[in-house]
């Protein structure tokens, strides 16, 4: 099948735009047919997207997180495929789904072909494809995302830093069916993928196809604490800690005594309260031939 190029121009600070060529290239090379779509918003990459695959094609999104959360999301329930070229800051589906940064590894993925089935969640009717952030993450997430000086994880490492210092403990409710639980302190994070932030494993035993959320919270603690316990979260020890709990649910609803907006695939998606469920195996992704079902 053809392919759908779909480039965000202001990924990564135009990272996406660059490696364009490099794509092209060895698309060329291995006499692939394709197209290039240069995306405006979300949006108009959802609609591109959606206008590929009616017309035969995959869509191959050429950008970050935010992008393909959008567009995999719009795709969920398709037979066609979605294509991965790692390009934007944090890149976290594709490090888990093994997809690699380079170039021309990306396209011989392409080429391959093989498949697998991701599940896809939603939010109060939004969907994304890798974590959900609430609280203290999801105000760091919007402190990264209007940081333009750093960049990778310098700039979740500085965001949390500084979100930290005006930071004040809040009360979490978290409902499944008929169970409440009630947290007071940082975060609560509803994960698909096992990482967000460019590589912080927040849940290191999540799985993008097992339909269900490992759901992670962290509660009340010291602030020195809790700054020298973020290094773990890049290796996904976090969850050793007392503070750390961590449950599997496949439907929740979360609360909070004070206002937050909830964040997923480094997008501001939907805010509190938020009502969230797994679509199970419901989108195909082109992974390399180790990663495919």
């Amino acid at each position: 099948m053809p392919l759908t190029l779909l480039v965000n121009p202001a990924s990564a600070h135009g990272r996406a735009l660059k490696l364009l060529p490099a794509v092209e290239q060895e698309l060329d090379a291995r006499r692939i047919p394709f197209r290039v779509e240069r995306t405006r918003t979300l949006e108009h990459g959802v609609e591109r997207a959606l206008h590929a695959v009616e017309s035969g094609e995959v869509p191959v999104v050429i950008s970050g997180d935010g992008l393909l959360g959008a567009i995999g999301g719009a795709m969920a329930g398709a037979e066609t495929p979605l294509g991965i070229v790692p390009g934007g800051r944090g890149n976290d589906l594709a490090r888990v789904l093994g997809i690699p940064k380079k170039p021309a590894e990306a396209v011989a993925v392409l080429a391959a072909g093989h498949s697998r089935r991701i599940d896809v969640g939603e939010a109060n009717g939004m969907r994304f494809l890798g974590i959900v952030s609430v609280g203290f993450d999801s105000d760091a997430n919007q402190l990264a995302n209007e940081t333009s000086f750093l960049r990778g994880n310098l700039v979740y490492a500085y965001a949390a830093v500084r979100t930290l210092l005006g930071w004040k403990p809040a009360r979490f409710t978290i409902r499944v069916g008929e169970e409440s639980t009630r947290v007071s302190g940082y975060s609560v994070s509803v994960a698909n993928n096992r990482a967000f932030g460019a590589g912080m494993f927040i849940a290191p035993d999540a799985e993008l196809d097992d339909g269900e959320f490992d759901v992670v919270t962290v509660g009340e603690v010291g602030r020195f604490r809790f700054v020298s316990n973020l290094p773990k979260v890049f290796k996904g020890t976090h969850v050793n800690e007392p503070e750390v709990q961590v449950f599997r649910a496949a439907r929740l609803e979360i609360s909070a005594s004070r206002p937050f907006p909830v964040y997923a695939d480094g997008e501001h998606i939907t805010d509190l309260p938020v009502s969230l469920r797994v679509l199970p195996r419901a989108l195909s992704v082109l992974v390399p031939p180790a990663a495919g079902t």
